[in-house]
């Protein structure tokens, strides 16, 4: 584990740079990922990203094969144990992003190339409005037969949510791998959830003893008002202390106070007194930038952005140049 990097926060954003608004080509995106996991902040990255569609089709094997220095660039970097996983070495580690729907994931399983560990699958069960029971069960089926690889249902934060949970909890009691996943953000403000909304859900998980992913609105870490658009994004460092809050036992008015505050002060307090723990039920978030939240983290105090030589010394070394956030 690094020195610069706090046990709280490893693996806490995973490289969606090849998703909109991001949306770099897949060469970029390798090639910036080798440089982020051989860079001294390599702790707080989790895997790649990829669309099930550009395994299948041997986009990715092909991207690979061109690459100078195989899956995983010319080391492993000295945080592939932590955020990797022991024995994984200098493999490519993704995330499978299931944008050809539930049924073509056993197919991109299936193409990895090699030298390209999935560590885990993430895909949409319904639409909003939806019930989600169906594909929630097509994917359960899938989970159960994945060889142990994670796998996140994107719930809709809608219609059944709340059964939907309780089938998700009962499979994860009964051994099968997987766990929740949902939308904070979008281009329509209904996309964003309140923060009494969150909270909910947050707790829902914290009552089930369910981990969950997010994606999308997370593009720092203070909730905020987006100028561009008018909408008001929640803060990853919000979420981060609400989910220390509701580990704690708080219940949702509180953790909605914790998401909904603009002040910065509470939140690295929260953070910072469990800096040395592991992230209580929050698995971490896909971004399109690894370098905003890592500068963000930085200002904020809770990343020491000192240098040891070990890997490269440039924040912004591999900036995909956006700030937006995917998959």
């Amino acid at each position: 584990m690094s020195t610069h990097v706090p046990h709280l926060l490893a693996g806490l954003v995973d490289d969606a740079a090849v998703f909109p608004p991001g949306s770099a080509a897949l060469p970029d995106a390798l090639a910036a990922h080798r440089r982020h996991r051989d860079s001294w902040y390599a702790d707080l990255v989790g895997p790649l990203l990829v669309p099930a569609s550009a395994v299948i089709s041997g986009e990715l094997a092909r991207e690979l094969v061109d690459a100078p220095d195989g899956p995983a660039g010319p080391a492993a970097s000295a945080g592939d144990s932590a955020a990797n996983g022991p024995g994984v070495g200098s493999s490519l580690v993704v995330g499978l992003i299931g944008d050809t729907g539930i049924d073509g994931l056993p197919a991109a399983l299936a193409a990895l190339p090699a030298g390209v560990i999935a560590r885990q699958v993430e895909v949409a069960v319904a639409k909003r409005g939806e019930d989600p029971l169906p594909g929630l069960t097509a994917l359960l089926g899938l989970a159960g037969r994945s060889g142990g690889v994670d796998v996140h249902a994107e719930l809709p934060l809608t219609f059944g949510l709340m059964g939907a949970l309780d089938a998700v909890a009962a499979a994860r009691a009964d051994g099968v791998p997987v766990a929740a996943k949902f939308r904070t953000g979008g281009l329509a403000a209904e996309l964003f959830p309140t923060p009494v909304e969150l909270a909910a859900v947050i707790c829902a998980c914290r009552d089930r003893a369910l981990p969950f992913k997010l994606t999308a609105g997370l593009h720092h870490a203070v909730r905020h008002r987006d100028p561009e658009t008018g909408f008001t994004h929640h803060g990853f460092g919000n979420v981060l202390a609400a989910t220390l809050a509701a580990a704690d036992g708080a219940e949702v008015d509180e953790v909605a106070a914790v998401l909904a505050t603009t002040d910065p002060v509470p939140l690295v307090e929260r953070a910072r007194a469990a800096r040395a723990a592991d992230r209580p039920l929050w698995v971490g978030y896909g971004s399109c930038s690894i370098t905003e939240p890592l500068t963000d983290l930085i200002r904020l105090g809770l990343v020491d952005a000192g240098h040891d030589g070990s890997g490269g010394d440039d924040v912004n070394a591999g900036h995909d140049g956006d700030g937006g956030h995917g998959a």
